[in-house]
């Protein structure tokens, strides 16, 4: 079976001790690479205000990773996810083509900027003063 490239970020519940988000974090982590997957980075954002109220919740324990997996996966760490109440809310994408290409520039810092950067320039309109 093919492997594709995936981005997993989870919320988990901010209800829990600082060693249960780790339990959390590592539980999903070797699920993954028990199922055939490998991890290529992960990385705990933390404690984060959300911009809307769910559960109930004003904050919650965000955890991004970047994993090659098989494609059947996917379907089995989303229902894992789904019902494990710890897990607040889940988002995987698998990446095509273009969004590898983009990722691969990302990690060499050679991104390329699509608005041309104006110098400190402050155009003042007096027009209606």
């Amino acid at each position: 079976m093919k492997n594709n490239f995936y981005e997993l970020t989870y919320i988990i519940t901010p209800v829990l001790e600082a060693d249960q988000f780790a339990e959390v974090v590592k539980k999903f982590s070797d699920f993954i690479t028990a199922n055939g997957a490998s991890i290529e980075e992960m990385d705990e954002w933390g404690l984060k205000k959300m911009s809307y109220a769910m559960d109930k919740k004003n904050t919650g324990y965000y955890v991004n990773l970047y994993f090659n997996g098989p494609s059947d996966l996917v379907a089995k760490l989303e229902r894992a996810m789904a019902i494990d109440d710890r897990i607040m809310r889940f988002l995987c994408l698998k990446y095509d083509a273009k969004m590898l290409r983009h990722r691969e520039l990302q990690k060499k810092g050679e991104v390329p900027s699509i608005f041309k950067k104006e110098e400190d320039e402050v155009i003042i309109d007096d027009t209606d003063i």
